[in-house]
């Protein structure tokens, strides 16, 4: 089976080859694509190390074209960030400048990276369907949902969008509980980033009720921590950990603009060692090693300022393996290549999974995975509260959409601005004129009043 990998140069590759290795996947080729030969190189060789092109795992391919390293492919991981991480950086900082979150999913960050990534996972998705129309799509990229979406809109429902969020939140939960995760129905809906965790069932029996009266319980994981044992008995959930923008968004600004250095500086700096290390490089260091450092400081620092914020403290170590995407993804790849049932939460379109959205709007929820894709499972409505969020966010994600179709300065302005976080015409007409002035990835898409 032939695997290709979009943005083959990108941080998190390694830990996809390793789940790769070390599970009967079926795959025996992977192809890595990407626009940078630099990265692409410092990524293979960690590969190799970890038994790439004659060793345990399966063959190495390097191609530069998209065509050919799509072509009669059966599944393609999409992992771009177009702009880099020198624009995530800039989303951030004109963002936090003009007093609103940067962040690359959530608000004024997220809509400015999307405007950006669009037109490419639309050139992407029509060669995907020309070249490879039998593959199956499983998305990484950010903003997850508005992507996929995006995709969707060419390949239906042979792309997915995947995100270690939901599953990371169960595990923490399981823990919380001393419950086997094996033992658990964990009820979720929402969307990528914007999701909550409304029962957790053993035995038929919802135990969530129990997580939240309990102080002890509460303050043993990170989302306890970070929403504080009041405010989840208020909600009756867990949210995604990603809601902590919006329920505390001045907390999280305030933080975000004390911090000596945005997220997306702290990686740019922090990857610039693993892909332009010193030569000569330290004796004894090879490029796995090295890759596995910065790794692991990448995840003790996830989310640090919202932490700092919440006065929360260091990650828990058992959320330092780095076990989120690539097992995601492996478990629905298999899922579908060996028609091993499974369910994962999953970016999807919403068939009428979710009340209150409409068939096409893709929506993050449990489905059941086989041969024939995934199908997500009926969730019940949200929350009167949640359920108006969650519109709000699913309209400002489609005009963001629109705009990157249309090219159109004034309609990417309005896609800002009807976004929850952003709370001016006026800011979001200065965000988008800033982007433009720095960021010519942006300049190549609004090229229209």
């Amino acid at each position: 089976m032939r695997l290709t990998i979009l943005g083959g140069g990108g941080f998190r590759v390694p830990l996809v080859f390793r789940a790769l290795a070390g599970a009967e996947s079926g795959v025996d080729t992977v192809v890595l694509h990407d626009t940078d030969a630099k990265r692409v190189r410092a990524v293979r060789a960690v590969l190799e190390e970890s038994g790439g092109s004659g060793g345990a795992g399966p063959e190495l391919v390097v191609e530069s074209d998209l065509a050919a390293a799509v072509r009669g492919t059966d599944f393609v991981f999409s992992a771009i960030r177009v702009g880099g991480l020198a624009g995530r950086s800039c989303d951030e900082r004109t963002a936090l400048g003009e007093g609103v979150m940067g962040q690359e999913t959530t608000g004024a960050g997220g809509v400015l990276y999307g405007l950006r990534t669009v037109p490419v996972a639309l050139r992407i998705a029509s060669t995907i369907a020309a070249e490879a129309p039998d593959a199956w799509v499983i998305n990484f990229t950010n903003p997850a949902g508005m992507v996929t979406e995006a995709m969707s809109s060419v390949l239906g429902d042979r792309v997915i969008g995947i995100c270690d969020s939901p599953v990371g939140l169960f595990r923490r939960v399981a823990r919380a509980l001393d419950v086997p995760m094996s033992d658990a129905w964990f009820d979720y809906a929402g969307l990528n980033h914007l999701g909550w965790l409304r029962r957790v069932l053993v035995g038929g029996r919802d135990v969530l009720p129990r997580l939240l009266a309990s102080d002890d319980a509460l303050g043993s994981f990170e989302e306890g921590k970070l929403f504080g044992a009041p405010w989840l008995r208020t909600l009756g959930t867990i949210p995604n950990e990603y809601l902590y923008y919006y329920y505390f968004t001045r907390d999280a600004i305030a933080s975000a603009q004390a911090a000596p250095a945005t997220r997306g500086e702290f990686l740019l700096e922090q990857q610039s060692a693993f892909y332009a290390p010193p030569s000569p490089a330290p004796t004894g260091e090879g490029a796995a090693a090295r890759w596995d450092a910065v790794r692991r400081e990448r995840e003790a620092t996830y989310m640090a300022e919202s932490r700092e914020a919440a006065g929360v403290g260091s990650r828990d170590s058992a959320d330092l393996d780095g076990g989120g995407y690539d097992r995601v993804a492996l478990a629905l790849m298999r899922a579908i290549a060996a028609d091993e049932r499974a369910t994962l939460v999953l970016n999807v379109r919403n068939r009428s999974a979710l009340p209150g959205l409409d068939a096409d709007a893709v929506v993050e929820v449990p489905c059941i995975v086989g041969r024939n894709g995934a199908h997500p499972l009926a969730a019940g409505a949200l929350d009167p509260a949640a359920a108006a969020l969650v519109a709000s966010v699913k309209a400002t994600e489609r005009a963001t959409i629109a705009a990157a179709r249309s090219g159109s300065r004034r309609a990417a302005v309005a896609a800002l601005a009807s976004h929850p976080l952003v709370d001016s015409v006026t800011t979001a007409g200065r965000l988008v004129e800033a982007e433009l002035a720095a960021l010519p990835e942006l300049r190549s898409v609004l090229t229209q009043p």
